[in-house]
């Protein structure tokens, strides 16, 4: 015996099996994953570095939309949903992620490294210094302040009395400087 089919029904679904929660997919749904599929997958790929997985994430993440779509009342956030279920998707797949650990009798991290030797630092430093004493004052001015005193740009500028380009373009000289200097060259 044959099941009649449903009027509402599509074509091929049975009367009995054809509710209308089961009913083809909301058009308003397709047209907005038509428009916004591009940006929505370009949020995926931020979120995972394979781009398959980035297209798996997607998916889960419409089908999640998609369930609850006559529920979301405000249809202009919808962005706003998809990409939160993106991210909380993306952080439940992170969280199940099964991490093996094996026990090893050798440690698979490599042994420090060795301390370095005090009287290098002092060459290096010593180095540094006599090629610090090379820039021109200002220049020299603007490196210490900046470098050894770890003031901003902006503190920099305001001790000096100068804008911000102008500390800007000067410790970028003096760095071009020092970059040059022969003293230096080895320590690169």
């Amino acid at each position: 015996m044959t099941t009649p089919l449903c009027a509402d029904a599509p074509k091929g679904v049975s009367h009995a099996s054809y509710h209308p929660k089961h009913a083809p997919p909301y058009k308003s749904f397709s047209s907005y994953v038509r428009a916004r599929g591009p940006v929505l997958l370009r949020t995926a790929r931020s979120l995972t570095a394979n781009p398959s997985d980035a297209e798996d994430l997607l998916q889960t993440a419409l089908t999640k939309t998609y369930v609850a779509w006559d529920r979301i009342e405000d249809h202009r956030a919808l962005d706003g949903y998809v990409r939160r279920a993106l991210v909380n998707t993306r952080t439940s797949q992170w969280r199940k992620r099964k991490v093996d650990e094996f026990a090893c009798e050798e440690l698979p991290e490599p042994a420090g490294l060795p301390a370095p030797d005090p009287a290098e630092e002092q060459v290096l430093h010593d180095a540094m210094w006599r090629a610090v004493m090379k820039l021109p004052d200002r220049q020299r001015a603007m490196v210490v302040l900046r470098y050894y005193e770890d003031l901003s740009e902006v503190q920099t500028a305001e001790v000096l009395g100068v804008s911000v380009g102008t500390v800007k373009s000067a410790v970028s000289r003096a760095l071009g400087k020092l970059r040059q200097d022969p003293e230096l060259v080895p320590v690169r």
